[in-house]
């Protein structure tokens, strides 16, 4: 009994365990049986898959890219292989070709010749593949490629190939911002190493015909002093006219060795004067042009009863080199070694710097006037004209301004920062640092009325020469009559009108036309005289209808004017 109830307690404990094992054991056949039933699917999808034709249009991309050519590599021949590099390389081509094509139309090329080309040639490279014999030899077959063919085919690919890089390579520089940079700096900088270059001939040339004598010029004074030599009984030297030391008349000084241009200068004066019998020339040339001088003006008298006198430099005797010496200089062996030499290799350099070997700078011309008190000492007040001026104003009322005390009127140059001391005299020096504004206005030689009586009392000469003694070694300016001008009437010189003195027409081809029109003075200061071949057109018919056409010399020297 009591085994028997022992029993019954141990079958049911066994029965309950065994109810679970079987259970579990029935997930796992379960499971198992799904696991085996989805691997044999896959492996016959995969095993049934058909073998994939090649299709070129559409080559595999992104992460399947490596392992697909890994198998094409093992399941074909190695022609297939090299079928897809050179195919590759076509198309690479293609897309390059078509984006040169795109930036062709943004930029508006449709019509040009290069857009036309890249299209054909893309398109070139597309029906390559349409080709009946390679498409069916190389892009529709399973079997194996005809070499032949692929090599007829490689060879035309490469044709291509070459052919659009050549034409990539000549059209890049239109397309690549960088490369059309740098080719417009290289173009710019080799502009203006060659503009330099001309501009700095064009000064040397241009200096050497403002300096040189023209021809028929050289033929005229010739003329002149043949015709003195053949009838000197015509050319007896004349006495002094009372009117020449005349204070009370209108007395205008001009110094030259020009005799075309002291001639227009005289007959622009005479024929614009209301009163011309009331005016008086004093001409001072070299003694080289004094006789030709004298002969043309005997030839052809001054109009309207003016009166004039010609004389030489070396008329004046007080003017030695003991006494004045820029004379002393000039006259100096040294003076004429560094004139000579130093200067003509420096401005031959420098086309900028023409005046350092200028003659004109260096002429006793052009520095008489400094010492017109000494030269006209019976005058009060004297007119300096330059050779190169026209005018075209009666210029009594010069006479009538109110100079204040001052010695010379003349007509400011400065206009902002240019035309001021700082631009005609050495500031690094101090003896020029402690005298002189750099800042202040600079005025022009041409027209310049002069108070000779004021010019006394401020003894201007005695400082020209001071400073001239100063600047032997010309550190304080360089070769000229302006810088030792600007020094010697310092304070000392009123500002006139503009009107009454217009410049540039020797340089300067902007100049307005009412300008010229209204000023009593036109002056071309520059090297493009009127008298030149190289003058400025639209000037010189200013200059040439004041010069005496009947003058039958001039004929004779075909004188172009």
């Amino acid at each position: 009994m009591a085994i028997a109830v022992r029993g019954s307690r141990g079958g049911g404990s066994g029965g309950l365990g065994a109810g679970f094992r079987s259970f579990f054991s029935y997930r796992i056949f379960v499971s198992a049986m799904f696991s085996l039933l989805f691997i044999a699917t896959v492996s016959v999808l995969i095993t049934s898959r058909p073998p994939t034709t090649r299709h070129h249009s559409s080559l595999p991309s992104g992460a399947n890219v490596y392992m697909h050519r890994t198998f094409l590599a093992l399941n074909s021949d190695p022609l297939k292989t090299r079928l897809d590099l050179i195919y590759k390389q076509a198309n690479d081509h293609i897309t390059l070709v078509k984006a040169y094509a795109a930036y062709a139309m943004r930029l508006k090329l449709e019509i040009s010749r290069q857009l036309k080309m890249f299209d054909d040639l893309a398109k070139n490279f597309s029906d390559l593949n349409s080709k009946p014999s390679y498409k069916s030899s190389l892009f529709e077959t399973d079997g194996n490629l005809d070499e032949d063919v692929l090599r007829q085919f490689e060879k035309e690919v490469k044709d291509r190939v070459k052919f659009a890089r050549s034409l990539v390579a000549e059209s890049k520089e239109n397309y690549d911002n960088q490369l059309k940079i740098q080719k417009l700096k290289d173009t710019i900088f080799s502009v203006s190493e060659l503009l330099g270059k001309a501009k700095k001939n064009g000064a040397l040339a241009s200096s050497i015909a403002a300096k040189s004598i023209p021809k028929s010029l050289h033929c005229l004074a010739m003329r002149l002093v043949e015709e003195r030599v053949a009838h000197p009984e015509k050319y007896k030297e004349e006495l002094p006219k009372a009117e020449f030391e005349d204070p009370s008349l209108y007395h205008y000084a001009i110094f030259s060795d020009n005799v075309i241009a002291v001639s227009v200068v005289v007959r622009s004066v005479v024929k614009n004067a209301e009163e011309p019998w009331k005016h008086v020339f004093h001409v001072v040339t070299d003694r080289m042009n004094v006789a030709a001088m004298k002969v043309w003006f005997r030839m052809r008298p001054v109009e309207g009863g003016a009166h004039l006198e010609v004389k030489a430099v070396e008329d004046y005797s007080f003017l030695s080199s003991s006494y004045a010496p820029v004379l002393r200089r000039i006259e100096s062996a040294k003076m004429q070694r560094f004139s000579a030499g130093k200067r003509t290799e420096n401005a031959t350099k420098d086309g900028s710097n023409m005046k350092l070997k200028n003659p004109v700078s260096t002429s006793m011309l052009n520095h008489l006037r400094f010492y017109l008190p000494e030269m006209y000492p019976k005058l009060n007040k004297i007119l300096l004209l330059d050779d190169d001026v026209v005018v075209q104003k009666d210029l009594t009322g010069l006479w009538k301004i109110d100079l204040a005390g001052k010695v010379n009127g003349a007509v400011e140059t400065c206009f902002g920062s240019f035309h001021r001391f700082s631009q005609y005299l050495n500031f690094s020096h101090p003896l020029i640092q402690e005298r002189f504004n750099p800042k202040a206005c600079a005025w022009a030689f041409g027209l310049n009325i002069f108070d000779l009586d004021a010019w006394r009392r401020e003894k201007c000469t005695e400082t020209y020469h001071d400073w001239q003694n100063l600047n032997e070694d010309q550190t304080l300016w360089q070769s000229d009559t302006l810088p030792p001008g600007l020094i010697t009437f310092y304070l000392l010189t009123k500002s006139l009108d503009k009107s009454w003195h217009v410049l540039g027409l020797g340089y300067n081809p902007s100049i307005s036309m009412d300008e010229i029109n209204n000023a009593a003075v036109i002056h071309y200061n520059g090297n493009m005289k009127p008298w030149l071949d190289i003058a400025m057109n639209q000037y010189k018919n200013l200059w040439t209808k004041y010069v005496d056409n009947d003058m039958e010399f001039l004929q004779m020297c075909n004188f172009g004017v």
